[in-house]
């Protein structure tokens, strides 16, 4: 469990930088099992989709970068169920959003392969699944290290106090290359353990990994359940609408429930 005035202070530095970098939020060995299970899920699924954003392609340094991922992990395997509702996650995920209540949205994991690793371009996730009080975040779970070297996440710290910003299309939402560059933003380098929490509006890429080990995340997309999409995009993950904390204070009962 994580202590109230610790709580406080992810909170504040959320509200002050759009994001706030955990440390050990996991042991190490927790880390390491869950990359370990990670990794047998890749290898189970078996897929030779690359979701890699033809957006991202640029900046694959003149060669084809590639990128293994797997949506909706907690379907998958287990121990991923269990970690969506493992306080230290939730209770912080609370923390930075005020309130009570969590609820999912959507999970993804990605590993970047070692030497070729894809990257993303600069980008904010507001346009994939807009929401009405802009509640929406993202905890990023490192299962092992992440320097510099291995494509970490870089951030723009305070950019989501300049609300939703305009994005091109082109091989999936990014911002403009020429305003946005990858590597003027801040590097959020973690170790395995570490949990990045950001908002949706807050401008985040990463880049290439360069290094002979994979890189491996686990992104929880989670909100208030209170906040409802402006737009009908991204409903198709499995799970969505999970109470992971707390209660859904919109729900109603079914009419037999109330006869």
């Amino acid at each position: 469990m994580v202590d109230e005035p610790q709580l406080a202070s992810y909170a504040a530095a959320y509200a002050e930088n759009g994001y706030v970098l955990v440390k050990g939020l996991l042991d190490r060995a927790e880390a390491r099992a869950y990359r370990e299970e990670s990794h047998a899920l890749i290898e189970r699924l078996n897929r030779d989709a690359d979701p890699t954003w033809e957006s991202a392609r640029h900046l694959g340094m003149g060669e084809r970068t590639e990128l293994k991922h797997c949506h909706d992990v907690q379907f998958h395997a287990a121990a991923f169920s269990k970690l969506l509702v493992d306080p230290r996650f939730t209770d912080v995920a609370a923390a930075v959003m005020g309130t009570p209540n969590v609820q999912l949205h959507h999970t993804k994991l990605f590993v970047k392969p070692p030497e070729k690793g894809s990257p993303f371009p600069m980008h904010q996730d507001h346009p994939f699944f807009p929401h009405a009080k802009h509640s929406v975040g993202a905890a990023i779970f490192h299962f092992d290290d992440a320097p510099l070297e291995k494509g970490c996440v870089r951030v723009v710290p305070g950019s989501h106090r300049d609300g939703p910003l305009v994005h091109q299309a082109e091989g999936s939402w990014h911002l403009p290359f020429a305003e946005w560059p990858l590597d003027k933003a801040v590097p959020c380098e973690a170790e395995a353990g570490d949990v990045l929490f950001f908002t949706y509006l807050t401008v985040h890429g990463s880049g290439v990994n360069t290094t002979s080990e994979a890189r491996t995340t686990l992104l929880v997309q989670y909100r208030d359940p209170a906040d409802r999409p402006t737009e009908d995009l991204h409903t198709h993950s499995l799970g969505q609408g999970m109470i992971l904390r707390g209660v859904d204070p919109t729900s109603r009962g079914t009419a037999a429930a109330a006869m």
